[in-house]
């Protein structure tokens, strides 16, 4: 797969406990985007953060439900992107998402020539 130079970054905050389709929420959002053949996704795990409510969510070992903030990053064409959005807002009740431009200065797999 090519990606254009000039590319769009999706970003989404949601929570560690947020579940859609009966698993968690990241899950299904890497699982629909890859399905869609966006370039790729990763997802990222907060230690400490707040959102809308402004209610702390953290790792310390002496909470005991901590809902950690979850970040899931999706690269690809902006057209592509915003392709994606109307799934994705079907499925975040609560969250962010930003979307940047980007400009990619690399792109290749294991198989791709140095």
């Amino acid at each position: 797969m090519h990606l254009p130079q000039e590319a769009s970054l999706l970003r989404i905050f949601i929570g560690e406990s947020d579940k859609a389709d009966g698993r968690p929420l990241y899950e299904t959002i890497v699982t629909r985007a890859r399905a869609r053949g966006l370039a790729g996704a990763t997802v990222l795990r907060g230690f400490l953060g707040y959102g809308a409510n402004s209610r702390i969510h953290t790792a310390k070992v002496l909470r005991l439900s901590s809902d950690l903030p979850i970040v899931v990053e999706i690269v690809d064409a902006p057209d592509r992107i915003e392709a994606f959005l109307p799934e994705l807002d079907g499925l975040i009740g609560e969250g962010l998402v930003t979307i940047e431009k980007v400009r990619v200065i690399t792109y290749r797999h294991g198989g791709d020539p140095g």
